[in-house]
């Protein structure tokens, strides 16, 4: 029930609430939740106190609204700390899901001049280019090019390739990887990344460049990402 005579904001408790029942179980991701005015007549408070507490839930990712339709529970977004190097089968395992990937092309090619100079190799030498979509649970979550040199990294194949990079090169090939830099900006999503995502086109989409290092700083991969915004979210903790 809603406090009146309780110091917290009414919207606020209503917010909390609604959190408590989608982490509870109580609400699921799909589930319809009341109307405003349901709520309103529920709790004997206004309708605009209401509409604070579904746009602040909105805004945090918990709900979403299609208009004329309803206000729908939204799955949640899976959080990735900014600190720490691990690879997505890691993190997705971290977190009670299954990882899983799907070979959209494998081939070796001649580097770009813009990969060579990122592998710190020639130009024309041979790279793994791999497209893959990563998913979580069998959900889509991102589509990813990643190129990495075909010398360096002996008998890559796709089998390898679909569970995990990171465990087949620190296990296999004997290799350290020691560190990575990343860069992250908002864009939209194209019609490869919309077909690839099962999103719509034109809708937010997180690009994400890591380039990978071994222990000696010898360049190990360049990936480049797309990430579903609806799906995933990045956090940093930061100290003063």
């Amino acid at each position: 029930m809603i406090d009146k005579s309780s110091p917290l904001p009414l919207y606020h408790q209503i917010v909390e609430k609604i959190k408590k029942q989608i982490e509870q179980g109580e609400l699921m991701p799909g589930d319809t939740v009341q109307s405003e005015r349901e709520y309103a007549e529920k709790y004997e408070i206004s309708r605009m106190t209401v509409r604070q507490a579904i746009t602040q839930l909105t805004n945090e990712g918990y709900l979403y609204r299609l208009k004329g339709v309803g206000t729908f529970v939204a799955e949640r977004k899976i959080e990735q700390p900014l600190s720490g190097l691990t690879s997505f089968t890691e993190d997705m395992e971290t977190r009670g899901m299954k990882p899983s990937s799907k070979i959209i092309n494998f081939e070796i090619i001649p580097a770009s001049a813009s990969i060579a100079s990122q592998l710190n190799m020639k130009e024309h030498s041979p790279v793994y280019e791999i497209q893959r979509i990563r998913l979580a649970d069998n959900e889509p979550i991102a589509l990813e090019h990643t190129y990495i040199s075909a010398n360096l990294v002996k008998g890559l194949t796709e089998e390898i390739v679909e569970t995990s990079l990171y465990k087949y090169i620190e296990s296999d090939s004997k290799l350290t990887i020691q560190n990575a830099t990343q860069v992250i900006e908002a864009s939209i999503a194209n019609e490869q990344e919309a077909e690839y995502l099962n999103i719509k086109k034109g809708v937010p989409v997180l690009l994400i460049q890591r380039n990978t290092f071994l222990k000696d700083n010898q360049p190990f991969e360049v990936v480049r990402s797309s990430y579903r915004s609806d799906r995933y979210k990045f956090m940093i903790n930061m100290e003063r």
